[in-house]
């Protein structure tokens, strides 16, 4: 832990600014604690006014943080929730608690990679603007143009999770928000921080890959405005739109999309089954897939809704035509059932491991219940002596 006069007053006052707005305290409420004016904790918040050791103590125990958290060297104190200010006005208990949960998970992330050294890359392409020109054409040429960037070519993506965290350095996290919550998913932007995404693990893989192409699309068009994507909703806003159009073409490209939507058909009549292989054959929704062909004229415009007052099409219809491939494999669910994803479970064992942080440190960076943590410890202990036996390799 720094001590508290290696830190700058400006640097203390940010800290404890986030921590108060991060516990939903007013600053009267905070002021009233430390039995000081309001005024006096706004000069200790900008840096104007050296906040005092047991002032600071007696924050850190209102915001519900540790004095070590606030005055840790290597402690990142994100500064997202501020850049969502504009959601303000309509946001609802589910908003708060994703934006909080990205908030948690990139501060965690990133702290751990300070401490262990770790250095992330980042492969972004410069940011297109949407301000002139149609959104549906523009989302068409850069997604193209990203896939050409990214050596795709036109074919299906096999995994566009892993694409978008190694192949371009976004932090994307899937976890799971509380049960009833709409947030589909959620994309911020920060200079330092870098690009920032969290899925909703409640809902289906293949829905989560649409948002992921989605959230990919805001990321390219206009990754400096923040935005929350929820459920069912109806894309309206131009830089929506454009983030819409671009999943879709990112995910399912006209041309050879097109191409094996002719080749399945090739002449007889549209049924279930060419749809149920077509979106399988992309990794997308069976709703996705319609969607798609009707844009780009290859059914009639009204086509999925009018598959959906005829029943739609069921489990059993996709598990007939595909056999057991019918199931996929959605291993990030599982990872999200888990209180600390695998990815940061390697790095908080290897900072315990190094000695470089304590149980305590890690539970509160982490958010979560010292047994849990001790858990999570004995659990990877156990597999690395297992690991260890079998893989002794020379390096």
């Amino acid at each position: 832990m720094a001590d508290l006069n290696e830190l700058t007053a400006q640097e203390i006052g940010r800290r404890l600014r986030l921590a108060r707005e991060s516990a939903k305290i007013r600053q009267d409420e905070a002021a009233k604690v430390i039995g000081m004016s309001r005024p006096t904790l706004v000069s200790i918040e900008k840096g104007d006014r050296r906040v005092r050791i047991q002032e600071l103590q007696a924050l850190a125990n209102h915001y519900g943080v540790s004095v070590n958290a606030l005055l840790r060297r290597e402690a990142v104190h994100t500064d997202l929730v501020p850049r969502f200010r504009r959601l303000r006005e309509t946001e609802d208990e589910h908003t708060s608690e994703a934006v909080q949960l990205l908030n948690d998970l990139v501060r965690a992330e990133v702290e751990l990679e300070n401490i262990l050294g770790i250095e992330r890359p980042k492969n972004y392409p410069p940011e297109r603007g949407i301000n002139t020109g149609d959104v549906v054409e523009l989302a068409e040429q850069h997604a193209q143009e990203l896939r050409d960037w990214l050596g795709l070519g036109s074919g299906p993506i096999a995994d566009i999770f892993t694409l978008m965290e190694l192949d371009l350095g976004i932090r994307l996290h899937q976890r799971r928000l509380s049960k009833g919550s709409k947030v589909d998913a959620l994309f911020t932007y920060d200079q330092t921080l870098g690009a920032c995404i969290l899925l909703n693990a409640n809902f289906p893989l293949e829905r989560r890959i649409q948002s992921a192409a989605h959230e990919l699309g805001h990321f390219v068009g206009t990754r400096q405005a923040p935005e929350v994507l929820e459920e069912n909703e109806k894309f309206q806003s131009r830089e929506e739109r454009y983030a819409h159009a671009f999943g879709r073409a990112f995910l399912s490209p006209r041309k050879s999309f097109e191409a094996a939507w002719r080749q399945l058909t090739a002449g007889s009549e549209i049924t279930r089954r060419p749809i149920i292989v077509q979106a399988h054959h992309f990794r997308i929704s069976r709703e996705a897939c319609v969607r798609r062909l009707e844009e780009l004229g290859l059914v009639k415009r009204g086509a999925w809704d009018k598959l959906k007052a005829h029943g739609g099409i069921t489990f059993a219809q996709v598990r007939e035509v595909l056999g057991d491939a019918a199931s996929k494999s959605d291993p990030a669910k599982g990872d999200a059932d888990r209180p600390v994803s695998h990815r940061m479970s390697f790095m908080v064992y290897t900072a315990w491991k190094r000695d470089l942080m304590s149980e305590g440190q890690l539970a509160e960076l982490l958010k979560i219940k010292r047994l849990e943590l001790r858990a999570l410890l004995d659990q990877m202990e156990l597999e690395e002596s297992e690991t260890d036996d079998l893989f002794k390799l020379p390096l």
